[in-house]
């Protein structure tokens, strides 16, 4: 049995400084834990899938377990004492950089937000198995599991959608066909409410010649809000004469 750090009088080193087969089958859970929540990213084809949370966790187990006894051999009662809660501590702060690099704005949406909480979980995994809580690190893959890919979808879905988010839509068509008001026409008349509007000339397309590459593009985008899927009019609006595309930004969408 190896003693805690604490109890370690001065010159005394535990059975392989802290390396026995404990800590290997602690490293071991924080591989497997890790990996199960890195394959349900992996199979959503997130940016951040199976070998980074794998890494992660076991990174995160690593550090706990070299916290706990990585130091024993510099021990001296009444003069060094560790605490092994500092390197946790550290993990906690530090993951949130990986965090970060998972999080991108484009356009008008946000993404990996889901995946940057799932990682941050995942280092939390990794952290309690090294530190001989494996009940607690099982526990909390399971929690994640339920809350990203079983039950929590599920209810999200069928929760009722809010009328006052706005979502935007972007729309790009080809200029002097009136067709911005045809797409007004029929946001309008499907119950949405345009809440505002803003245009870009794009310019001429393909150079390489054509009747349809000197026509003069716009890019125009609606911010709109109802109580009908957003997606349901981005399908109306893309099938209007001389539009050309149409992206959408749905505000109740769910960033799994």
């Amino acid at each position: 049995m190896i003693a805690s750090p604490h109890l370690l009088a001065a010159g005394a080193v535990p059975a392989l400084n802290g390396q026995g087969w404990r800590q290997v089958g602690e490293l071991g859970l924080a591989l497997v834990l890790s990996a199960l929540i890195g394959l349900e990213r992996e199979i959503r084809q997130k940016n951040a899938g199976l070998r980074t949370h794998t890494l992660v966790g076991v990174g995160s187990a690593l550090f706990v377990l070299v916290s706990k006894y990585g130091f024993t051999d510099v021990l001296v009662t009444g003069r060094i004492i560790l605490d092994p809660s500092r390197v946790a501590a550290q993990i906690v702060s530090g993951i949130g950089f990986l965090g970060a690099g998972l999080i991108f704005v484009r356009r008008d949406s946000v993404r990996g937000l889901t995946t940057a909480a799932g990682i941050w979980v995942t280092a939390a995994v990794g952290a309690a198995a090294g530190a001989g809580l494996p009940v607690l690190a099982a526990e909390t893959t399971a929690a994640y599991l339920i809350v990203v890919a079983a039950a929590f979808p599920w209810m999200t879905r069928h929760l009722p959608r809010s009328a006052t988010a706005v979502s935007a839509l972007r729309i790009c068509y080809l200029d002097g066909r009136g067709v911005l008001r045809r797409l007004l026409e029929a946001a309008t008349t499907r119950g949405f409410t345009v809440d505002g509007i803003a245009t870009d000339m794009l310019g001429h397309g393909d150079p390489d010649g054509g009747d349809w590459d000197r026509q003069q593009r716009v890019e125009v985008l609606l911010r709109v809000h109802g109580r009908t899927p957003v997606n349901e009019l981005a399908a109306v609006l893309s099938e209007i004469d001389d539009v050309e595309s149409v992206a959408v930004n749905d505000a109740n969408a769910i960033d799994d």
